[in-house]
């Protein structure tokens, strides 16, 4: 996942005033108490910042995958 499609999943996912917010002040555990736009930032994988963001604030597991990207094989 590239950046620009970690950015349209959060913005397809909570929307851009919420979406905001949520990369902004969520602290995620997974990343040191960073929150995603700061994990992002500092070059984390966006996909791995993606996944746990969507556990943080629980995403339901069927949209973890954000729009147009492919659900991952069974």
């Amino acid at each position: 996942m590239r950046v620009s499609e970690f950015r349209q999943a959060v913005l397809d996912e909570f929307g851009a005033g919420y979406g905001r917010v949520v990369t902004g002040d969520l602290v995620l555990s997974e990343f040191g108490g960073r929150t995603a736009e700061q994990s992002v930032n500092a070059g984390e994988d966006a996909r791995e910042v993606w996944l746990a963001l969507c556990r943080a604030a629980d995403v339901p597991e069927s949209r973890w995958y954000g729009v147009g990207l492919p659900q991952p094989r069974s």
